[in-house]
């Protein structure tokens, strides 16, 4: 028998549910933790993140509209296919940041639990974060969360598995959708993340991601006017920060910028809270 070609993974975009190249056609190298190479990645454009934000634009109210319960359900969906990938992902997230294969083990499995963790917020954000106010008259005066609509993220540097399932999974879990960038040096277990939600139950459009530069494209998903919020949780450069900012206030978008987390640490609901808003209905009280 003849030996064989190794069939070489090509990394693509993910938007609108489908894996395009860039438009620009343009490509940068991947290497590994120890400076082999590992696979060249799509290198988005600008036209690119138009084409994210029109596919999360689109997608975004059929998602809000879904019930509480089913968006826990897919969320559960995601989890359970990226359990089934396990050793695909124990392979990626080794050759992106180095050391045991042990650790690269533990960087998935949080990341699954993490997942499910998240699952199980949708049916109950209402309960914790909404309820009725006490006010003197006769109303009734309820506060309810809703999204906040189409958010761009950037994803964190240096933790290409977990810190992309942790500022990804809060977003969807309450009914937003989202563009996000993945870690730059680090993309390719976000590509591979993205198969994951592309054979999920997951719409296609709720999630969008990108490969590429970050001092290149996060002025751009900042500034965009179809935007509702950013997050520049992966923006380490304190002057392209303030840049995004400026640029994310022309039309007034919600901007998180978080102290560095502990991504191993619990999630708590801060994340839930900083992607909804929450509205407030006054009504008569009946006689």
């Amino acid at each position: 028998m003849s030996d064989r070609l190794t069939v070489r993974k090509t990394y693509k975009l993910y938007l609108g549910g489908k894996f395009p190249r860039s438009e620009s056609g343009r490509t940068y190298p991947v290497k590994s933790a120890e400076g082999s190479g590992l696979a060249n990645a799509a290198l988005a454009s600008r036209k690119d993140v138009r084409d994210a934000v029109a596919a999360a634009r689109k997608a975004q109210p059929g998602w809000a509209a879904a019930t509480a319960y089913l968006r826990g359900q897919i969320l559960y969906r995601v989890a359970e296919m990226l359990e089934g990938r396990r050793a695909q992902f124990v392979a990626e997230v080794r050759d992106a940041r180095g050391g045991t294969v042990k650790a690269a083990t533990a960087e998935v499995d949080a990341a699954v639990d993490r997942l499910v963790w998240y699952a199980g917020w949708p049916d109950k954000l209402s309960q914790v974060l909404g309820g009725a106010n006490p006010v003197a008259g006769p109303y009734f005066n309820h506060t309810a969360p809703e999204p906040v609509g189409v958010v761009t993220q950037v994803a964190p540097q240096g933790e290409p598995l977990l810190g992309l399932v942790s500022v990804l999974a809060p977003v969807i879990a309450a009914g937003n959708a989202t563009v996000v960038l993945a870690a730059q040096e680090q993309p390719l277990p976000a590509i591979s993340f993205a198969e994951v939600l592309a054979t999920s139950d997951l719409p296609g459009g709720v999630v969008n991601v990108l490969s590429g530069r970050v001092a290149e494209l996060a002025p751009w998903l900042s500034s965009h006017s179809d935007v509702n919020a950013v997050d520049l949780t992966g923006v380490d450069d304190a002057e392209l920060a303030a840049e995004c900012e400026r640029a994310a206030a022309e039309n007034l978008k919600r901007v998180w910028r978080p102290v560095r987390p502990d991504w191993t640490a619990a999630p708590g609901l801060d994340r839930l809270r900083a992607c909804v808003e929450l509205k407030t209905v006054w009504h008569p009280a009946g006689l």
